[in-house]
């Protein structure tokens, strides 16, 4: 039987599994990548450590992408976090679960996730090429192949899998929009998202460093009064604004960014309310009962926030801790219980963890991830307008599309030509 061809540009997540895939179901497959290494992006993710999927059923899957995680119900479905489990321990790649249900290798090392995908696909005779690609070769409406810096490689379709813009130095320079819009595709405009935030409150310069755990967080719009994010858990001040895991889960949520339509609402003691955070602070003021306010508050808050909280509560920093009245305790558990950041911005899309926008979803077949413009061409991972929150959901996209786009690929024998 011939072999049908099918070419696969990007050798990240969604493009390793989509060429292993094609490959395991008989097809001749060639996978073209700019970069040395494949899986470069990979190798940087969840600090070097890969967290390589969420281990949730699909509802649950589903419910932690806000942007369009319905179009991802077959895909994930046919290849869900479960799935995506029994897979890397099978090709060699012990995996543990973690906090969060976020599932991670044994070994802690990106590479190995890496390592094991490409040992993988050689396995399966996926042939890569160190190529650019810049074009895609379309007749008739159907993709026959791809033109790299003027050299064509031509198949019976094509895998689109260039990820999306953020880490540029990692190959995630948009590409794959552009072979997109070559397509006739329509790409929904690119921003940052599971980003850090920007804020030009300048007390956060002051506060660099300063790692907070246990905390309430809570973004309002400031216009509507509404909560546009709400968590619970670990932030980081920068010299910049704000960044961590609360933080960047927030930015999914965020659209249109301009300054001062966003507060970052801090509850710095949230497993006190207000009646027992004021105990605590006469319990506090008591045992320094001589002392100035500004020297007894260690025991309660890290030294980095206590000049800003002091600076809120607006006591002269002298003030002795006797004569502390009861409405200026209270004024205090509140700023204790909603600090106040104001937010200005994104980080630049090159820091951020993933680009949401891209190939809109209503352009694509979610059974198969097939162009319904273009015959032949399929699109799998960032490249697609979806993303999803921290904690391992968005590799899994990366896997279930590719999965999914390798397996239609290979087993549509329709799209075999003669060439």
């Amino acid at each position: 039987m011939v072999k049908k061809k099918i070419i696969v540009v990007g050798a990240g997540a969604a493009g390793l599994m989509a060429a292993g895939t094609a490959a395991a179901r008989g097809a001749s497959v060639t996978l073209i990548e700019k970069n040395s290494r494949a899986g470069r992006k990979i190798m940087i993710t969840g600090k070097g450590r890969c967290n390589i999927t969420n281990n949730c059923d699909v509802q649950e899957f589903v419910q932690n992408v806000p942007v369009n995680g319905r179009f991802l119900y077959s895909a994930v479905s046919a290849f869900s976090p479960l799935d995506a489990y029994a897979f890397f321990e099978q090709i060699g790649l012990p995996l543990k679960t973690e906090r969060g249900n976020r599932v991670f290798p044994v070994s802690e090392k990106a590479v190995d996730v890496v390592d094991a995908l490409v040992h993988w696909t050689e396995g399966l005779g996926v042939r890569r090429i160190q190529a650019q690609a810049d074009s895609l070769i379309i007749e008739d409406s159907k993709a026959v192949g791809v033109s790299c810096r003027g050299k064509s490689f031509f198949a019976d379709c094509v895998i689109v899998c260039c990820g999306g813009k953020s880490y540029p130095l990692t190959g995630s320079t948009g590409d794959g929009y552009t072979l997109a819009e070559q397509a006739g595709h329509t790409v929904v405009p690119l921003k940052p998202s599971l980003v850090p935030l920007e804020s030009d409150d300048p007390e956060c310069k002051s506060m660099q460093g300063l790692s907070l755990r246990n905390v309430g967080l809570k973004i309002i719009d400031k216009g509507s009064g509404k909560t546009a994010y709400s968590d619970f858990g670990e932030m980081l001040f920068t010299h910049f604004g704000v960044s961590g895991p609360m933080i960047l889960s927030a930015s999914s949520h965020l659209r249109d960014i301009v300054r001062g339509k966003y507060t970052a609402v801090i509850d710095l003691k949230p497993a006190l309310d207000s009646e027992q955070l004021d105990r605590r602070l006469q319990k506090d003021f008591s045992e320094n009962i001589n002392r100035d306010v500004s020297n007894s508050l260690s025991k309660l808050l890290p030294r980095k926030i206590i000049i800003p909280v002091l600076k809120r509560w607006g006591l002269p920093f002298d003030k002795k801790c006797h004569s502390v009245t009861r409405a200026e305790r209270r004024r205090l558990c509140e700023i204790l219980k909603g600090f106040a950041v104001s937010i200005s911005g994104f980080r630049p899309i090159e820091e951020a963890i993933i680009t949401s926008g891209g190939v809109k979803t209503s352009e694509l077949d979610p059974k198969t991830m097939e162009s319904r413009l273009v015959r032949g061409l399929y699109f799998a991972g960032e490249v697609i307008d979806c993303d999803a929150y921290t904690g391992g959901f968005n590799l899994q996209i990366a896997w279930s599309t590719g999965r999914l786009a390798g397996e239609k690929a290979a087993e549509d024998r329709d799209q075999i030509t003669d060439r």
